[in-house]
């Protein structure tokens, strides 16, 4: 108070009035509504429970879960090094790096709508489209990518790899501008392999942002809607409903928006407590 305190909130009331309103107002809203029968049709009435309880006996809800699992374990597995492969070999570069860089970035840049839907006409599951096409060269095909329910899934994860990996790869070759280059000196010295230098030096010295990374792709990926939605719209046989696929379709389909914003405050629920265990899993290895 005696340092100007007291000012600088006035200052700042303003501004989080404004963010407490927009954004933490709507959060509060889907609370109360996840515990009420809401259509807008007519004035909400409270039902406590039974929102909830009727999600939790959705028999497509068990589907729907292993789906977005499925697609946060794809998205570790092959989109998840993707960047950091990319951010390590352009950041090795001396020549065309903002080339490079600007190649990296360029889908993030594409609005999501346009980019899925080419990417639907690449997955044409006639002779024409883009794959099919290129696995006639080798005599393979053609595979019906989107109408499978082995290949949907994966077909859209390596979509939501391409579209989104832009952005990550800039964040690690921002990480790796801080790693010390001694340590790379030291290790020419012990004649150290490219691999070696990653695996030793690298990697531990951004496993920082690495960690939260990891965390935000499993948190990003939980909430794959654009994908499912635009692509299959759930299917072949639901194998592509997602969690929040089922929140929409309740929604503005079902026009039950208390059951919407159940399975939402349910979702919310998992995330943060994930989010918590996975912090203190991984508190000491990060500090070390």
């Amino acid at each position: 108070m005696r340092r100007g305190g007291l000012t600088a909130v006035l200052f700042a009331l303003p501004a989080l009035i404004v963010f407490g309103y927009f954004s933490w107002g709507p959060i509060v809203r889907g609370l109360i509504m996840s515990w009420q029968k809401v259509n807008f049709a007519a004035d909400p009435s409270w039902v406590g429970w039974s929102n909830f309880a009727y999600v939790l006996s959705d028999p497509l809800l068990p589907q729907a879960v292993g789906n977005t699992l499925l697609f946060v374990a794809l998205g570790l597995v092959i989109g998840f090094p993707v960047p950091l492969f990319l951010a390590v070999f352009m950041a090795e570069l001396r020549k065309s790096k903002r080339l490079f860089n600007l190649l990296a970035y360029l889908p993030v840049v594409i609005p999501p709508v346009v980019a899925i839907l080419l990417w639907k006409t690449f997955y044409d599951p006639g002779g024409t489209g883009l794959f099919n096409q290129i696995l006639g060269f080798f005599g393979l095909g053609p595979l019906g990518w989107l109408n499978s329910t082995v290949l949907a899934l994966p077909s859209m994860v390596i979509e939501a790899t391409w579209a989104g990996a832009g952005a990550t790869v800039i964040i690690y070759i921002a990480a790796l501008t801080g790693v010390r280059s001694e340590l790379y000196e030291v290790a020419d010295l012990d004649g150290a392999s490219i691999w070696s230098k990653i695996w030793n030096v690298t990697l531990p010295q951004i496993r920082g942002v690495i960690i939260i990374m990891v965390l935000l792709q499993i948190i990003g990926t939980m909430q794959v809607f654009a994908e499912p939605f635009l692509f299959t719209g759930g299917g072949p046989s639901n194998s592509t409903m997602t969690i929040l696929l089922m929140i929409y379709n309740y929604a503005f389909v079902s026009q039950d928006f208390g059951a919407a914003s159940a399975l939402s405050t349910l979702l919310a629920l998992a995330l943060g407590v994930l989010s918590v265990a996975y912090f203190a899993a991984t508190k000491r290895w990060s500090t070390e």
